[in-house]
């Protein structure tokens, strides 16, 4: 349903998007990941057609992009992280304004409009102006925009930004329940939810995949790499120190508090500490309250996948804001 292939992108001879390529079947959400700068919002405004790419084709419903890019768009429905809505307008008027620049037939517009206010849950605020809205519901407002013409395509960049708890819960039910009747990208940066909503994952950082799967599978690759918690009685401050020198410990990690020290140890693959761990504290008599293994978690491998030189912040995309607005609020058609 969405095709990505060969995914280039330069500015000015300095590459911020090399190669990408991924399909998305009908029905599938599949969450974006990568950090800031590492080429998210470029790849995601060259699918969406916002921006030309250098290289490689963007398919949307079997439709390139870039030859018929009206078609294409009227099968996309674009939520962007920073909306660019009309203050004046009011919330019922905006989003039948939307339907039509999307070519909902006039009869059908205004039970479009009613369906997509409901699913948003912004009915309450149908006759207000946008620009006396919170953040939390011109967000929801931009979602009801994006969902109104019923794409087959949707990209929602950041979807729950400014909602509150209650809402963000909401939020992700419909996202799941759009899933009967859309293929989603999703990007996201609050990991949690990634692993609630999303079927697989895929990272990118400096411009290229760096991984994909589900996640499940990147947690089991990442449970390759053995990690242990250990709990001391009292203070130990010299606990990672010790434990560090152990064969097959990579990494070793201390938290001194509450009258007990922590120490979280990563082993080189196919490692098992734990004995080694158990003799180690019983020849220097210290009290061991736990030694348990710690399963890698989404963050875990988002952590280890994507390292960094913040300083040098490599793979910043040259020219680009990450938080610039998207042009003509997303509407999935040219302004």
């Amino acid at each position: 349903m969405l095709e990505v292939q060969g995914l280039s992108k330069s500015f000015y001879g300095t590459p911020a998007v090399t190669d990408v390529s991924f399909r998305v079947e009908s029905g599938e959400i599949l969450g974006f990941l990568g950090p800031n700068g590492a080429g998210k919002t470029t790849t995601m405004r060259m699918i969406t057609g916002f921006l030309a790419p250098t290289a490689g084709r963007v398919t949307l419903a079997d439709v390139d992009v870039a030859r018929k890019p009206l078609l294409a768009k009227r099968a996309l429905g674009y939520l962007p992280e920073t909306l660019a809505l009309y203050p004046e307008m009011r919330v019922r008027e905006y989003v039948a304004f939307r339907a039509q620049l999307c070519g909902v037939p006039g009869r059908d517009v205004k039970a479009r409009v009613d369906e997509a206010l409901g699913k948003c849950f912004v009915d309450d605020v149908a006759s207000k102006p946008i620009g006396n809205l919170s953040k939390g519901y011109r967000q929801r407002v931009g979602l009801a925009g994006a969902l109104v013409h019923k794409p087959k395509v949707l990209v929602l960049d950041e979807p729950t930004v400014g909602l509150d708890p209650q809402q963000i819960v909401k939020v992700r039910a419909l996202i799941r329940d759009l899933r009967k009747d859309h293929t989603i990208l999703l990007s996201t940066h609050i990991l949690p939810e990634v692993e609630l909503v999303c079927d697989r994952i895929l990272i990118i950082d400096k411009g290229r995949i760096v991984a994909s799967g589900t996640p499940e599978t990147l947690r089991h690759q990442m449970s390759q790499t053995p990690s242990v918690t250990v709990a001391l009685k009292g203070e130990v401050p010299e606990a990672d120190l010790v434990f560090r020198q152990l064969p097959g410990v990579a990494a070793a990690s201390r938290i001194g508090a509450g009258g007990e020290t922590r120490v979280t140890l990563d082993g080189v693959p196919g490692a098992d500490l734990r004995e080694s761990i158990f003799k180690e504290s019983v020849t220097r008599g210290w009290t061991l309250l736990e030694l348990s293994p710690r399963e890698a978690s989404l963050e875990d491998v988002f952590v280890r996948l994507v390292s960094r030189d913040a300083a040098a912040e490599p793979g910043l995309e040259p020219g680009v804001d990450p938080d610039a607005p998207t042009p003509a609020a997303g509407t999935g058609v040219p302004s």
